[in-house]
């Protein structure tokens, strides 16, 4: 077991073993519009971050532009952006750019979209945004270490008419495994966290540093954005005092609703924006929980209420739904129909009979009997090949113990149901979470041609086989 880093923040530390056991508008190109596109440069390299805090000594990382998380980077809806991306790494990197629909060649995985950017190298990603919301940046390449030693950042696409809040707000949410005097612990890739839950930390970070409140003011409303930047820890976040709003999921519009029992889940790779009505008493706190894991429950922060007058007496008026994004509506009547199988892992595999006999060829799972290992890579082939223009739908079903995260490049998709049942609110995604024995159906129209990855962002699952090529041509 990973050592608690400090009796301070003994709160958020975990039993790691316990823990563990347990994607008919067409897209915008840049090269198409007339305005200038905005420049962004970021710079991939070891640094030093506190990420506990005093007295522990600072963090050796991996990150971009010198900090945890890397600069946020905000733009505009429709907004064309040049981002050059400068590798001062040992090891081989890309980005991809999570959620975005844009072309395939921009989509950062080593090998399928693009070639590695070598050590002493850049790349420029260029790419128009067509939905406005919550995404973010991460590595594709030697994704467990370098996603695991901090390299992740959060891409803010605004929408073009501002959101009636009084303020606007990122929680980069991260899962370290931290040795007692504040090192990131090695062991990375460890073959029977890759058959179970994954490489499950002992430290959660806000914004990269370890949370003990975040400053608010009565009466004031806030949209809250929520990104999991984790490896494997799957959260759910309670707000003590607080009836928080979901308004968009993986930064789609949804329709308006509190969490089902007040629980917001957020597996790895998802994101969740919520309006916060801040009605708590003026200096008092109130914690944020996550009791995802059963007899693990610890709190991430405090919301931190101002000893002042409320900013208004009542919240404010008005609907809370925000503008819908340009996704082409799936036809559900001339869909065409397909079922992915994830199978594998310790406790049951499935009917694969994958198990720990098999982990030496470092492929423990599989989707539909087919593994793909590691982060992408030339010449790997599709397990299907999609029409373009073509509604789809896909039954993905859980047949392992476990729950995983389930990510689809360069798309969103709308989900249908669970286990039959129809799913509310209207939810787009680009990550579906499926709890173990669960099928999950979703919707989507293939209107971006190329390769596409889709995995589990379990990313010690997505190295071990849970991974696969859709094409759409």
């Amino acid at each position: 077991m990973t050592a608690v880093v400090s009796s301070a923040i003994s709160r958020r530390s975990l039993v790691v073993g316990a823990a563990s056991a347990t994607i008919a508008a067409s897209l915008p190109r840049a090269a198409e519009t007339s305005q200038a596109a905005t420049e962004f440069r970021l710079v991939a390299a070891p640094a030093r971050w506190p990420i506990v805090g005093k007295p522990y000594p600072d963090t050796d990382a991996w990150c971009y532009g010198g900090r945890v998380p890397g600069p946020q980077i905000r733009l505009r809806q429709g907004e064309p952006v040049r981002i050059t991306v400068e590798n001062r790494l040992a090891d081989d990197t890309t980005v991809h750019w999570h959620g975005i629909r844009l072309p395939i060649a921009m989509d950062g995985v080593p090998g399928l979209t693009q070639a590695p950017i070598r050590p002493g190298e850049s790349f420029t990603y260029e790419f128009t945004p067509p939905d406005a919301g919550t995404f973010w940046y991460h590595p594709h390449a030697n994704s467990l270490q370098q996603l695991g030693r901090g390299m992740a950042g959060a891409l803010i696409i605004e929408e073009p008419e501002a959101v009636p809040v009084d303020r606007d707000i990122l929680w980069l949410l991260s899962d370290w495994r931290l040795t007692s005097d504040a090192k990131i612990a090695s062991g990375f890739g460890n073959p029977m966290e890759a058959a179970m839950s994954g490489r499950v930390g002992n430290t959660v970070t806000v914004n990269g540093a370890v949370s003990n409140e975040v400053p608010v003011r009565a009466g004031e409303r806030i949209r809250l954005r929520l990104i999991n930047g984790a490896l494997a820890r799957i959260m759910a976040l309670r707000f003590e005092g607080h009836r928080p709003v979901i308004v968009a999921i993986d930064g789609q519009p949804c329709d308006p609703h509190e969490p089902e029992r007040g629980r917001l889940l957020l597996g790895p790779a998802m994101r969740v924006d919520v309006v916060l009505d801040m009605q708590g008493e003026p200096g008092r706190r109130y914690r944020v929980v996550d009791d995802f894991y059963d007899g693990l429950s610890y709190w991430l922060t405090q919301l931190a209420y101002e000893d002042q007058p409320p900013v208004r007496a009542h919240p404010r008026e008005g609907s809370l739904a925000l503008p819908r994004n340009p996704l082409p509506e799936p036809d559900l009547a001339t869909a065409g129909r397909h079922v992915l199988t994830l199978q594998g892992g310790m406790m049951g595999g499935g009917g694969m009979g994958m198990g720990m006999q098999n982990m030496s060829h470092g492929a423990t799972w599989a989707i539909n009997g087919h593994s793909m290992t590691g982060d992408g890579h030339a010449g790997m082939g599709s397990l299907l090949t999609l029409q373009l223009g073509r509604s789809y739908v896909l039954a993905i079903r859980n047949e392992t113990a476990f729950w995983h995260p389930v990510h689809f490049h360069g798309h969103s998709f709308r989900v249908l149901s669970r286990d039959g049942s129809p799913a509310p609110h209207r939810q787009w995604a680009d990550t579906v979470l499926l709890p173990p024995r669960q099928t999950v159906d979703v919707a989507f129209v293939a209107d971006n041609p190329g390769d596409w990855m889709l995995h589990c962002h379990v990313t010690d699952h997505q190295m071990s086989g849970l991974m696969t090529v859709l094409r759409v041509a």
